[in-house]
């Protein structure tokens, strides 16, 4: 029996993973339990949670691994502070002390990171293993894909020096035969748009993709013909004259500014049709080059399946242009794709080259196939009710067949209910397990929710949850489309028009489908709700308020339900109206 702990830390979204033998026992963010969002720190409740869960202490572990080889990154940020010296003084002054502090000698951090987690307990020495960065998102995606024949797309922001990567894995080894490297980023492209619209690097990305809907990409063919040159086959170079990544602590520069003739926006001030219009714009840019890349990567390795994983496979506009205009027969993004995931895939490529070959066969390797993203803490009833008494929270213990009844009888009535049921997710994503849900037919739904009770901008969006089996009636897919982790955003069928809460300004929706396996819990009361309604579909929106991670224990979410203005809560089997709990 192998044991590996893989780690993702030190730069945003820090995690931990537990992998045994092929299968992984246990992945959390360590802002769920820090309730820092994007905690970058090392993960030491995570890590904690991965032994409690495993029933473990480090000295019980075989490998620790982490997400990505310093020294290579560390040689990449000194050669492009000595290319562009002086102007990058100031952005070298503000990057040494870290990496003179501690990621140096990164192995000698995390053993003694380690050793505090064991305490007076069996500390862990063995081996500390660095693994390339794509190759971490490369393994998250084609080593936890249903299928193991596929092609396999990484694009982030950067790793050690790749920002694309193109491959293929046979469900025994991955291969990575084409790379795109640093400065020449779609991930960096897209941030330094993120930050001239007065949103935040690294985490504002989404608000971008989002806010492209309400605007034209009027501004593509300027972006194409002076910011970058792109090839047919999707690699591109970015124009460095009009960016400041490199050499400064600023995503673009003056230039970049005199090409739109406007000033980056400050997040005080107001969005106006500029700012709309150029992120439409960036949006579409970002898809044409992922349509090309993907092709190209077909016609090198041609597959049925394509895998992607890194920062940009979190656009789900693009993933869903992906879908039909590629010769790919099926689109696999993992839950986590950003850098969180990257402790799951570094964690599973150690444990697969420790594995004897000739022991790894469809039995080892059916075992890699992620079945839901249910990775984090469980809390039980008789936990949460504990947890709660502790915090003087009124509630109702009913049934499950009671509860249900009543909670879809609430949706019904326009009632937004917070809903935290089960193991927390892994990834950016609630899918239902760490959830606020809502009736969608409401015209005024979204409104509602965006100002009283996530307290965020006006334009975001809200996804449906709907029944696998009833998606082609309301959504432009095929019959044999999943979307288990929100992946894919898509267009919406005029049957949808019952559901105005979650059709986006284009026209279309992030779809997440749900089995009964997956969930049959949520399973029922959506089925009891289109019983009482006749639409097979909620509301479902991560169960957390602007500037705050997920929810992730019966307290963070008693609350956040109390802060917000949710109407009601349900905690395991625990109801808690706000009207009974004050």
């Amino acid at each position: 029996m192998t044991t590996t702990l893989g780690i993702s830390a030190f730069f945003h979204d820090s995690a931990a993973c537990l992998v045994r033998d092929g299968r992984i026992i246990a992945a959390a963010q360590e802002e769920r339990f820090s309730r820092i969002k994007h905690d970058a720190g090392f993960p030491e409740s995570a890590i904690r949670y991965c032994f409690d869960a495993a029933k473990i202490s480090p000295g019980d572990l075989d490998h620790v691994v982490f997400y990505e080889k310093p020294i290579r990154k560390f040689d990449r940020l000194m050669e492009s502070f000595l290319a562009t010296a002086p102007r990058s003084l100031r952005p070298f002054t503000t990057a040494m002390p870290s990496w003179i502090k501690g990621k140096l000698n990164l192995r000698k951090t995390l053993r003694r990171r380690l050793d505090q987690v064991a305490g007076d307990g069996r500390r862990y020495g063995g081996k500390i293993h660095f693994v390339d960065h794509h190759l971490t998102h490369a393994a998250s995606a084609a080593w936890t894909c249903p299928w193991p024949n596929a092609a396999v797309l990484v694009c982030d922001a950067v790793g050690e020096w790749a920002t694309t990567s193109l491959g293929w894995s046979d469900g025994q080894q991955i291969q990575l035969t084409h790379q795109l490297r640093y400065p020449h980023s779609l991930g960096l492209l897209y941030s330094a748009f993120t930050y001239f619209c007065g949103f935040t690097v690294n985490s504002g990305e989404y608000k971008l993709m989002g806010l492209a809907a309400y605007g034209t990409p009027k501004y593509a063919q300027t972006i194409e013909s002076k910011l970058l040159n792109i090839a047919s086959d999707g690699s591109f170079r970015l124009n460095q004259e009009f960016f400041g990544f490199v050499d400064s602590l600023k995503m673009t520069n003056q230039r970049f500014a005199d090409v739109f003739d406007q000033t980056p926006r400050r997040a005080d001030e107001p969005i106006t049709d500029f700012h709309r219009d150029l992120a439409a714009s960036i949006q579409k840019v970002t898809e044409d080059i992922l349509l090309r890349t993907a092709k190209h990567l077909h016609r090198l390795h041609a597959a049925d399946v394509l895998c992607i994983a890194g920062g940009v496979a979190l656009n789900g506009k693009a993933n869903g242009r992906l879908m039909v205009e590629t010769p790919f027969r099926k689109i696999y993004v993992p839950p986590a794709p950003g850098d969180a995931g990257g402790a799951v895939g570094a964690a599973l490529l150690i444990d697969r080259a420790s594995v004897n070959d000739a022991a790894v066969g469809d039995r080892a390797i059916s075992q890699y196939s992620m079945q839901n993203a249910c990775l984090g803490p469980v809390y039980d009833s008789q936990q949460s009710s504990q947890e709660l008494r502790k915090i003087g929270a009124s509630f109702r213990s009913l049934t499950d067949d009671a509860l249900i009844d009543e909670v879809a009888r609430r949706l019904a009535n326009g009632q937004v209910v917070g809903w935290m049921d089960g193991p927390m997710e892994f990834g950016p994503r609630a899918v239902g397990r760490r959830s606020i849900l809502a009736d969608p037919r409401g015209e005024d739904v979204r409104d509602r929710m965006n100002k009283a009770i996530k307290f965020r901008e006006p334009f975001r969006p809200f996804a449906p949850v709907v029944l696998a089996d009833r998606v082609t009636e309301y959504f432009q897919v095929s019959g044999d489309f999943e979307s288990p982790w929100m992946s894919f955003i898509v267009p919406v069928k005029a049957a949808a028009g019952i559901a105005p809460a979650i059709i986006h300004a284009d026209g279309t929706a992030r779809v997440q489908t749900l089995t009964r396996d997956q969930n049959p819990k949520l399973y029922r009361l959506i089925q009891r709700f289109d019983r009482l309604t006749g639409c097979p579909m909620l509301v479902n929106t991560s169960f957390n308020v602007k500037d705050e991670p997920i929810v992730a224990s019966p307290v963070d979410a008693y609350r956040c339900f109390r802060k917000s203005g949710m109407d009601c809560c349900v905690i395991q089997n625990h109801l808690l109206d706000k009207r009974e709990s004050c």
